[in-house]
């Protein structure tokens, strides 16, 4: 098993760029609390890691088979809300709320999924993004049982130091993020559903025509979209330590959009840097702002003292900022940031398809030309 491993590493991990960069990254987070010890940026670091699990899942869902959901924050809502619901009346702690908050969101995936799987294009992203505004409507209204806009609070966190919360939800994410990217594998000799999802994206007909229930595979991906989803929704609660409606907000849905259109979409590895990069002008936009309000109070000059006001003025308003970014990504990268990335450093070898180094003029394998 070793001996496997190790050559695994040395011909299919090390001579992919994008599969080296993977690593290092992911190495790197398991450091960050050794290198990051303040407790504002371990939570943003958390944060990020949950909302890497919700990005994935709506690529899965909606990247990979073309269910475009535009309400995915329903399955992170209904986990929350189902975890933070058991704690307040049933006095159960996170180990015993989070997974049947998790299932419960799974559950909903399936349900939700049958009417969805009669409708196609805008009309199944307007049925999807119709759910979570009536669930948040029924929150609002039973604000009695569920605190309304005010929320949950005093719920119980996942461990007592936010280094542990970090870990915990950081091999969470590794665990998801790999199964996940697993799942969607076209390439994969041992499942086969990546393959099919691919299929069922490209044209739903033909793979109906080839034998393919494309009704069975939708109905596995929203459900395994929900699973994951609900994972992330499950965890925030008890990461946080409060709930409340912006779970089920529109702006959650939408963040998950954002994040994968701006890494790039149907490739799993895109809403992680999506969110990597995007979610933390967000979360220091606070520090951002005051950063240049000291720079503009000690400019030595007007122009440059206005440039800073412009600037710390465009900080007070980050998600102006981010639809920005990501119009200009839509511009000049409409395939995403980090496939953009990746389709210069790396190269698919026209015969027999092995991703090669950019820099390499033969096919590491056939020695077939790559220019």
């Amino acid at each position: 098993m070793v001996r496997r491993l190790l050559k695994e590493l040395r011909w299919g991990v090390l001579p992919v760029p994008g599969r080296v960069i993977a690593i290092v990254f992911f190495v790197a987070l398991f450091l960050i609390p050794l290198l990051l010890d303040q407790p504002y940026y371990l939570r943003m670091f958390t944060y990020a890691n949950l909302f890497v699990i919700f990005a994935v899942s709506w690529d899965l869902l909606s990247g990979y088979t073309g269910q475009v959901n535009f309400g995915h924050a329903l399955f992170f809502g209904v986990a929350a809300y189902g975890s933070a619901l058991l704690h307040k009346y049933l006095g159960w702690q996170p180990a015993q709320t989070i997974p049947i908050a998790v299932l419960a969101a799974t559950f909903v995936g399936v349900v939700t999924c049958f009417p969805a799987l009669r409708l196609r294009g805008p009309y199944l992203s307007l049925y999807t993004l119709a759910l979570p505004i009536m669930l948040l409507g029924v929150i609002i209204a039973l604000r009695d049982v569920t605190g309304g806009e005010y929320g949950i609070r005093g719920l119980p966190l996942l461990a007592g130091t936010p280094a542990n919360r970090y870990y915990i939800v950081l091999i969470v994410m590794l665990v998801s993020v790999l199964i996940m990217w697993k799942l969607t594998d076209a390439g994969s000799r041992y499942v086969r559903t990546g393959l099919i999802f691919h299929a069922i994206r490209e044209d739903e007909i033909a793979a109906r025509a080839s034998g393919i229930n494309t009704m069975r595979y939708k109905i596995l991906a929203f459900a395994v979209g929900g699973l994951f989803a609900g994972i992330a929704g499950a965890l925030y609660p008890h990461v946080r330590g409060t709930i409340g409606p912006t779970t089920l907000s529109l702006t959650t849905s939408f963040l998950a959009v954002i994040w994968t259109i701006f890494g790039g979409i149907v490739s799993i590895y895109g809403p992680v840097v999506g969110v990597y990069i995007l979610y933390p002008l967000v979360y220091l936009s606070l520090d951002i702002r005051h950063f240049f309000a000291r720079a503009a109070a000690g400019a030595r000059s007007a122009p440059l003292a206005s440039f800073f006001k412009v600037m710390e003025t465009l900080a007070e308003r980050p998600y102006l900022v981010l639809g920005v970014i990501v119009i200009l990504v839509l511009l000049f990268m409409p395939e995403g940031l980090a496939v953009r990335i990746r389709d210069k450093i790396e190269r698919r070898c026209p015969r027999c398809k092995l991703i090669n180094a950019a820099w390499r003029r033969e096919c590491r394998a056939c020695s077939a030309s790559l220019h």
